[in-house]
């Protein structure tokens, strides 16, 4: 199949597909005599995969790791679950700095007065020297 066709069975534009071949997420397609890419069910489980996992947040250096897993039978899940439970704590680490923000954020807003004076501790907070 071409391209196109397995940017239909996948959602993923013609452009990603691409990219994750240059990555080498993906193997590289067989090619036509017209030099064309020749995809198969194979590179479209591949890229079903990756976009799952991509949708789970993981980065595409992390995403190699776990198609690599993914092919590996001989693999032990205890590799998988430790690059799983990194994510996990990554992903935690982003929401407890995603709950600081807000908090701060939250806090400067009720302090505006929002009306048409200048005065806004907003930008006098931003404005202020952090260190």
């Amino acid at each position: 199949m071409n391209i196109g066709e397995v940017a239909r069975a996948t959602g993923l534009p013609a452009k990603t597909i691409r990219y994750y071949e240059s990555a080498g997420l993906i193997d590289p397609p067989s090619r036509s005599d017209g030099n064309y890419r020749l995809y198969d069910e194979r590179h479209v489980q591949t890229l079903r995969f990756i976009q799952h996992a991509r949708q789970l947040g993981f980065s595409v250096k992390e995403v190699g790791a776990l198609v690599a897993l993914w092919r590996d039978q001989r693999r032990a899940s205890a590799d998988v679950r430790r690059l799983a439970a990194a994510h996990l704590d990554a992903i935690d680490a982003r929401i407890a700095e995603l709950k600081r923000m807000r908090q701060t954020l939250e806090g400067l807003v009720r302090r505006c007065h929002g009306d048409h004076r200048p005065d806004c501790p907003i930008l006098d907070e931003l404005a202020e020297e952090i260190g």
